[in-house]
């Protein structure tokens, strides 16, 4: 009981420090035990009205769910020393094949500690992003468009990641001027056989910046007008005979005194080989286009994804994607609304093409 009281009193005691302490209004809340110790929390939603066609019969499956429902807490441990750790309850009251997801369960999203030696030289440790390609390390938060594109998650399931992430060791680092060059280099689990000895996962990531740096976990998409970003960057993920390459453009321009013209454009490639026989040998394309209006906080999109496939046994599944919307910022990234269309249209002549209209609407704060 003691020691339930004395828990009781530095829990409302850190409370009170954070609702009294004075800070700007943009300040994050902060709770600091030392100087080379302290941690803060936060939560992100997205909640999803969607509109999906059916390519049997034409008909739309109507859905309102909760796309993503985040815990977020991340600090310092030890002086160089920070960590991260996120949880998700994802797709929560989705309807898939009849069935409700009416308890998806909390997962572990990230867990990881970070020490930082050098700015040349960052050791992580733990669950997170699997490096191939800007896409995936982009932030859920600032996509261009409604969500990260499918062809950036076609190896999720097959690969056993959890939401692209996956567990193992990372050095990264910043080159060159400052950090105009990031690397970041993984090796993770992977795919293991019954008795765990097959080779482990490998992945790279290389990034070249020609005008502000980038530095942290994730990237962002858009930056609203505040940062002039250009870069260059590929990456790779490859275990035993599965293999996937990466390559891609990424521009974040401020434009008009405020506004901003952004866009990227991404290829993977993506081989499962022997290995991995689920994915199928295939060259994807992401193509993205916005421009942001400050004066009126909105951001039109436009958006096109193709996937081919090598094989003739595989050609059916050829298709493309062309999609638009808008995104309107009410007070930044904390919260936005965020509708788009996407048409997706088959190469096959045995299969129809489909529309999806999706509405979301974004809360976020850490």
């Amino acid at each position: 009981m003691k020691i339930t009281r004395l828990l009781g009193r530095a829990l409302a005691t850190a409370a009170a420090v954070l609702l009294l302490a004075p800070a700007p209004a943009d300040a994050q809340a902060l709770i600091k035990v030392n100087d080379n110790v302290n941690f803060k929390f936060g939560f992100q939603f997205q909640g999803w009205a969607d509109w999906s066609q059916s390519a049997a019969d034409g008909g739309y499956a109507q859905n309102l769910f909760v796309r993503r429902a985040r815990l977020l807490m991340g600090g310092q441990v030890a002086k160089d020393v920070t960590f991260f750790f996120q949880t998700d309850s994802g797709n929560l009251g989705k309807v898939t094949n009849g069935v409700k997801a009416t308890n998806t369960g909390f997962i572990i999203q990230d867990a990881w500690v970070s020490w930082k030696i050098d700015d040349a030289f960052i050791l992580d440790a733990g669950l997170f992003l699997v490096p191939l390609s800007r896409n995936i390390l982009q932030s859920t938060l600032s996509f261009y468009t409604l969500d990260i594109s499918p062809t950036s998650t076609v190896m999720a399931g097959p690969t056993q990641t959890v939401g692209l992430r996956d567990t193992g060791v990372q050095a990264k680092g910043y080159l060159v001027d400052g950090g105009r060059l990031e690397y970041r280099a993984a090796v993770m689990q992977g795919v293991r056989d019954a008795a765990s000895r097959n080779s482990l996962r490998t992945a790279g990531y290389l990034q070249y910046n020609f005008f502000e740096k980038e530095k942290g976990y994730v990237f962002a998409g858009t930056n609203l007008g505040k940062k002039k970003i250009l870069n260059v960057n590929g990456g790779f993920d490859v275990q035993k005979d599965y293999k996937a390459y990466s390559g891609d453009v990424f521009a974040s321009i401020p434009v008009a005194k405020g506004d901003e013209i952004g866009g990227q454009v991404q290829w993977i490639h993506y081989d499962g080989g022997d290995f991995i026989k689920t994915i199928p040998k295939q060259d994807d394309l992401l193509v993205e286009a916005a421009y942001y209006l400050s004066k009126v906080k909105v951001q039109p999109f436009l958006k096109y994804e193709s996937q081919k496939f090598a094989y003739d046994v595989d050609k059916a599944k050829d298709q493309e994607r062309f999609g638009g919307g808008l995104s309107y910022y009410v007070s930044g990234q904390n919260f936005k609304i965020t509708a788009q269309y996407l048409r997706v249209d088959p190469k096959s002549s045995a299969l129809k093409s489909t529309n999806q209209f999706t509405v979301q609407m974004q809360a976020f704060y850490f």
